[in-house]
This record gives C-alpha cells, structure tokens and sequence, in this order.
C-alpha cells in the first residue's frame, strides 16, 4: 500500500539485497475486521482461456430485464461467472482496481466504475483465522450505505455490459500466506466460494509480502479445476518480482501460464531497476515501462499475458506516476515500435494485453483523465 505522507524508498540499484519496504495502496480506514525460460503459447490460447460459457447476447439480455425489474437489486447466492459464462477478455484490456474503503479517493459503488476497464478487480479480500482462506466483507459504512444486495446487483451489471470483475487478494496490507498444502486448498476453495457467492469471474493475486510458487501454483490449478475454463486470473507483482525468471512471483506466473490471464505489474512505488538488455532505468519514464516488460516478453510469457500497471495519479502512488500519453507510448513501442525513449525492444509486440491502473477511484477523482486516454489507446491497439 502507499501512504503519501511516508517518504518513499527509492532503489538506486538492482543490487540492494534487502527487499524494499515499499507501499503500494493508500491508507484506508476499516470499518470490516481486519486480514488476522519455456516455450511461449499461442497468444491465442490464452485469450481463448479466458472464455466463460454464458450464453451469449440472450444472457445479457435477460440479465438487464432482470436488474431493471428489481430495482437493480439482486438478492441470493450468484453462480460463479467463470462456470456460466462465455464472454472472452478483449484481446487488448484495461484494468482497474476498485476501493472497497474511503481512503480520500472518489467512493465508488461498483456500477459508477468507468466503462473503459474490460476486468474489475475488487479490492480486497480479507485474510481470516485459517491460513491460506480468505473472506470478503463490502464496507458498507465506508462506501455511504452500499448494500451487499446492490453490490452483487452491480457486478451482474457490469458482466452483461461485457465486463470481468474479479476479487482481488492482498495489497501492501494483506496477510494471506499460502505456504503449505493445506493453505493452498483453503485458498482455492475459499475464493471458489466467493466467487460462487458474488459472482466473480476470477482472481487477481496481488501478494506483497512474499510468495510461495509451489503451493500457490498447487492453489491456483485447483481453482481452476473448480471454475472452469472461464476463470479470469491475473497477478500484480511489484517490479523487484519480476526482475528474473527465478523469482518465486515469476515462476508461478509460468507455472500458470495456461490459465493465466495476465501480469500486470507495478511500475511504480519501485525505483530504479533494470531492464532485459541489463540498463538500470529509472522509475517515471518510458523506458522503464518497455524495458522492464522487454523481460517478462521475453523469459516465457506470451505478449497477451503482459500488461502495464501505473497509477491513475499522482496522488495514487508515492513515485513512478507517469501521464497517460507516457503510458500510450510505451504501449504503442512495445506493440509497434514506435513511440519509444532510449530503449527499443529488438522486436515487436502487437498482441500485448494492455494497461492496468490504481485505481478506478483515483482515475474518477482526476477527472477520469487516465482511463480516457489510455483506456482508448489500448481499445485502439491493433
């Protein structure tokens, strides 16, 4: 998590051995309890797995006569919409977290959240007393009366309209660990019940405090094998994560690779790190976005499976915020080889994913600036 009123750690080099006290989200107040180197794929297979079985156009059709006849409310348990449904996740997508808590950010309820994010990650779940599980609690108090009813209503809504809205697990807060077999099932049904519950077409893992590439590699094939072949899942990893293939946050997005959605890693709250052709480039810049992806693209993840993260402002990070015309550019030198700073990958990308954002909040605060822009840039990429 961040906090703006923390100075940042900033990293001058790769080679500091300790792990950066780095935050990512801002401070929240809770009214809840609190969290106690490989051949690529087709490009295509991965979109394809992304694909929920839902019926299609009558669906969706049927699903807005439903919201409308009741008010938008939406009582009972929800299937999971990676067992129902049959939307794919556009080839090129945006992503966005939403704040379940007032943190200074515009409040949102789900439904206000803007219609250029293609995935939703609802943040976050909550730890409980059995390592590995994980609960969610909507802050009702803190989201001005919003109602576990119109919540479930809203992301209903949002899937007819096309969208993916997941449940995202962790943030710079989060105590979730998954270090044994035992957590690892715990997790996997765990947020198979949630997304019974609620709905929600996947996962996001967005572990800070470490991670265990065996046993959650164990956890998120078990999901699956529970869900689906819609299930949405996707990783947001802090720079240092993903420096080398060796990394236990890089070895579970390989090992996962075939039901993986994307990566979209944090490009922000980071410092200095390197780059694939082994350059130190600094945080805030273009470079830094195409030359740190340069090693995901090319140490085993396929292009669709890359996304690039930065903050919706500059109120959203403590550094590392860059303007949504740098975000553009970054995305248009990976995918076509233009735009680019010093650094120019030595081929190209067309079928990168996209962007990712902190947060939908901070995007509505400014104005929607960030999803605009980068939101029509990405749904423009050939």
């Amino acid at each position: 998590m961040f906090d703006p009123l923390t100075t940042q750690l900033v990293w001058t080099s790769f080679y500091d051995q300790a792990r950066p006290s780095r935050r990512r989200w801002p401070p929240f107040r809770r009214t809840s309890p609190p969290r106690s180197d490989v051949p690529l794929p087709p490009p295509e297979a991965a979109v394809d797995r992304t694909r929920r079985r839902r019926t299609g156009a009558l669906t969706g059709a049927v699903a807005a006569l439903a919201l409308t006849l009741t008010g938008g409310l939406f009582t009972g348990t929800a299937a999971s919409a990676a067992d129902t449904g049959a939307r794919a996740v556009p080839k090129h997508a945006v992503t966005g977290y939403w704040q379940n808590f007032d943190n200074g950010a515009q409040v949102q309820k789900l439904g206000d959240v803007q219609d250029e994010y293609d995935i939703i990650a609802v943040s976050f779940a909550d730890a409980t007393g059995t390592p590995g599980e994980v609960t969610f609690n909507l802050d009702s108090a803190g989201l001005g009366g919003y109602t576990v009813d119109q919540f479930k209503a809203d992301i209903k809504a949002k899937q007819a309209a096309g969208k993916s809205v997941i449940v995202s697990v962790g943030g710079e807060k989060g105590a979730v660990a998954v270090n044994d077999a035992a957590s690892a099932n715990a997790f996997a049904d765990s947020v198979h019940e949630l997304m019974q519950e609620y709905g929600f077409d996947g996962v996001d893992i967005d572990l800070e405090n470490g991670l265990n590439s065996t046993y959650m590699t164990q956890a998120l094939k078990s999901l699956a094998g529970k869900a689906g072949s819609g299930l949405v899942l996707t990783m947001a990893p802090q720079t240092i994560d993903m420096q080398s293939p060796s990394t236990e946050y890089f070895k579970t997005a390989l090992a996962v690779k075939d039901i993986l959605t994307v990566v979209n890693m944090q490009y922000y709250n980071s410092g200095s790190m390197l780059g694939c052709d082994g350059k130190v480039y600094s945080q805030g810049t273009v470079d830094f976005l195409t030359g740190l992806a340069c090693i995901q693209l090319e140490n085993g993840l396929a292009p669709s499976q890359v996304g690039i993260g930065v903050p919706a402002s500059s109120r959203a990070a403590g550094g590392g915020y860059v303007a949504p015309e740098v975000v553009n550019n970054a995305l248009d030198c990976l995918a076509k080889g233009t735009g680019c700073g010093s650094f120019k990958p030595s081929r190209t990308y067309p079928d990168i994913r996209g962007a990712m954002t902190w947060s939908t909040n901070w995007d509505a605060t400014a104005g929607s600036a960030w999803s605009k822009s980068v939101g029509a840039h990405v749904h423009g990429l050939p």
